[in-house]
């Protein structure tokens, strides 16, 4: 087994640049999968004392790409979350009637898919392996074919949600049943493929957590070129409370993109405009408003600096967001923008 792995890394530090994935626009990107809950719920946004509609929000201010979350059957699930086809559908139209671009996110779970959980949907928890991989592709394979069918195509998938311990649990989960994550894996790629239609093929992401651990991300990326999952993107989630500072972030992005010498995107990152996350600790940033712009700057700067024109983006998580997301969204108690939405101006993307 290291053997296969050592000869692994020898071919992915050899593959050249030139073998990639076509480059992207930079993206500056939000996950804004809570918004129309938002919505629903009442919630009104504001610049400068005027309401606004928070999609042209973003947008005026250099936004060029929405990340939506998509659950199986959130229904099935007690947490009862709004992230449905028919919901998330309705988001995608709208955003891309303001020429946002779409990343996908697939749990395969009816509801929270993270490090700490993969469940399995309701309706698949009985099916054995080769059963789940054909549910895998089949689901979707139905599920890109309705975003073709409705001419709202992503141009990005992510399959499986913060995947570092595999998805599907029991039978994905790593570090044991890798044989058996990499099969899902790769139905999900062929699921997209075939729902396609004549559309391009989007791009795929994998998606784990380990922004500040090199070593575990490491450890996952190789088994994934050892089994031949195929993959455009390596998506990570930075939050400083679990994954360290932004030197420690700079570094593993760093040697991340030297080793496997494809894009990266820091797919989901989030700091407090009010106290939270570090209350009693030391923060390299203030939880403040001021804090929470300098921070988003830092971790676009250490993006930008990933060698090989290979840092392709940074996406926030829940800008627009209520209840206990609420201290780091991009809106105060009373619904006003704050300073971080114009971290990222400036950078004269499309």
């Amino acid at each position: 087994m290291r053997l296969c792995i050592k000869l692994a890394c020898v071919l992915c530090l050899a593959l050249p640049v030139s073998t990639l994935a076509p480059a992207q626009t930079y993206a500056i990107g939000a996950d804004v999968s809570f918004l129309a809950k938002c919505e629903q719920d009442g919630m009104v946004f504001s610049e400068g004392g005027q309401p606004r509609e928070v999609l042209s929000l973003l947008r005026e201010h250099q936004y060029n790409w929405v990340r939506l979350r998509l659950f199986h059957d959130p229904s099935a699930s007690s947490d009862k979350l709004p992230n449905d086809l028919d919901y998330t559908l309705s988001l995608a139209k709208r955003a891309q009637r303001l020429g946002f671009h779409i990343l996908l996110d697939l749990h395969y779970a009816d509801s929270w898919a993270d490090p700490g959980k993969q469940p399995t949907p309701e309706a698949w928890k009985k099916l054995n392996n080769k059963q789940l991989v054909e549910q895998v592709f089949a689901y979707t394979r139905g599920t890109i074919a309705d975003f073709a069918r409705e001419g709202v195509m992503p141009e990005m998938v992510q399959v499986g949600n913060e995947v570092t311990h595999g998805m599907l649990w029991p039978d994905g989960k790593l570090p044991d049943n890798l044989d058996n994550f990499a099969d899902l894996l790769k139905a999900g790629i062929r699921g997209v493929d075939a729902g396609r239609g004549a559309n391009p093929m989007p791009r795929i992401m994998i998606h784990i957590e380990r922004s500040g651990d090199y070593d575990a991300a490491v450890w996952f990326f190789d088994n994934l070129i050892q089994h031949r999952v195929p993959f455009d993107v390596m998506g990570l989630s930075y939050y400083p409370r679990w994954h360290g500072g932004i030197a420690k972030l700079r570094g593993n992005l760093h040697d991340l993109a030297l080793r496997y010498r494809r894009p990266i995107i820091v797919v989901e990152t989030a700091y407090n405009w009010t106290p939270g996350d570090f209350i009693g600790k030391k923060a390299e940033f203030a939880e403040s408003p001021a804090g929470q712009e300098e921070f988003l700057r830092a971790v676009d700067s250490a993006v930008h600096a990933i060698p090989l024109g290979l840092g392709q983006g940074v996406f926030w998580w829940e800008p627009a967001a209520e209840n206990e997301l609420r201290g780091r969204s991009f809106f105060d108690d009373n619904g006003n923008v704050l300073p971080v939405i114009h971290a990222l101006e400036g950078k004269r993307q499309p």
